[in-house]
């Protein structure tokens, strides 16, 4: 993996990752398909309609199904699922950390009982790099605990000192199992520390000092007020290398990406653009919409006039309402086309501002209205 700084504002930062499967301009935004599809969208809408150069797929929900047999006999995810631009998988921590009444973490890793079968499984950080081997995505992260918010210093650091022993065996892990389907992953560790300054400046050395093609920051979008969420994020930059790309993981609304471009994190991944439009949100660079409320029942203008995607013109408010009432799968296909287009839109659009040199004051002027409801 090879990144590249093409410009920069402030500590905001234009630049491009290039893997094996092709160019990611950054900042970016991940596309979240879990369990190897983005819910309701086909994989051409999200190459020729929103653009996405990389999406996420989750190592935990893979690992359970379809199973790495199946995956090893497609030839690998980008294979199975018909996808040749770029895929990150999440190791599986967070949803081993939402398993609370599930698991068990001790040093050695966690047992976990599946969500689909009530089956007992043992991650480590060796079988976890292993699994994400065989799944083949072109960026692999670290097995790592995420803590909860709240949660009090001395369980913040023990966690922390665990997520960093756990590192170091990733990477011995991934130096005994094999590389696989042609071509070298990149491996993110991620630094933690929940919302303790001085825990997060001792995580992001320790990241720092692995050396590795890229880093994440974790255990952050898991309750804490914004604000919190920034000011942990400046720490953070202003200790990770400037030459490699900085991932905040989980995060965020558009104004939470805007906000952390703005203090220097190049890659994003949420459930919420998805989530959201499957319950009737629809994202705009005016504010929110609630599709589902009576008031857009007449409303035939296109659903959005600066056309996101090809969904936003084709169709109108009072269609989309419609198919909701109407309780029609293809209005959360629609909605998650256009909240997709959407925050494809929003970076590439800081991507751009950065590199004219007026990211700061775009941003702040249109964070004031992506706050409003419609």
């Amino acid at each position: 993996m090879k990144f590249t700084i093409e410009g920069k504002e402030g500590k905001a930062r234009a630049g491009e990752i290039q893997t094996a499967h092709g160019s990611i301009p950054t900042p970016i935004f991940m596309p979240v398909g879990t369990v190897a599809s983005v819910k309701g969208v086909h994989q051409s809408e999200l190459e020729e309609d929103t653009k996405a150069p990389i999406i996420l797929g989750n190592t935990y929900h893979l690992y359970l199904r379809p199973g790495m047999e199946i995956l090893e006999q497609a030839g690998g995810l980008h294979q199975f699922m018909s996808w040749s631009s770029n895929i990150l998988t999440d190791s599986g921590g967070y949803q081993v950390y939402s398993l609370a009444d599930n698991r068990k973490i001790t040093e050695e890793g966690v047992k976990f009982k599946s969500h689909i079968d009530g089956s007992t499984h043992f991650f480590t950080p060796e079988s976890v790099m292993d699994i994400q081997r065989r799944i083949g995505a072109d960026i692999i992260m670290a097995f790592d605990e995420c803590t909860p918010y709240p949660c009090d210093w001395d369980y913040a650091e023990k966690s922390m000192e665990m997520t960093h022993r756990w590192a170091h065996r990733c990477i011995e892990g991934l130096e005994k199992s094999p590389v696989r389907y042609g071509f070298e992953q990149a491996f993110f560790p991620i630094v933690q520390g929940s919302v303790y300054p001085d825990l997060r400046e001792r995580s992001a050395r320790f990241i720092a000092d692995l050396d590795a093609p890229g880093n994440a920051i974790g255990g952050l979008s898991v309750g804490e007020p914004a604000e919190e969420m920034y000011a942990m994020t400046e720490v953070v930059c202003a200790i990770l290398p400037e030459e490699k790309p900085r991932y905040l993981m989980g995060v965020g609304t558009p104004a939470n990406l805007l906000e952390n471009i703005a203090r220097g994190i190049d890659m994003f991944d949420c459930v919420m653009p998805t989530r959201n439009a499957r319950n009737g949100m629809l994202f705009t660079a005016e504010g929110t919409i609630n599709i589902k409320n009576k008031k857009w029942e007449n409303d035939f203008s296109p659903l959005d006039e600066n056309g996101y995607s090809y969904v936003d013109t084709l169709y109108t408010k009072a269609y989309l309402r419609h198919l909701f009432a109407a309780n029609e799968f293809l209005g959360k296909q629609i909605a998650t086309l256009h909240n997709l287009g959407f925050y494809l839109w929003l970076v590439r659009t800081a991507r751009a501002r950065i590199l004219a040199g007026d990211f700061y004051d775009w941003k702040d002027e249109l964070v004031q209205k992506l706050n409003r409801r419609r």
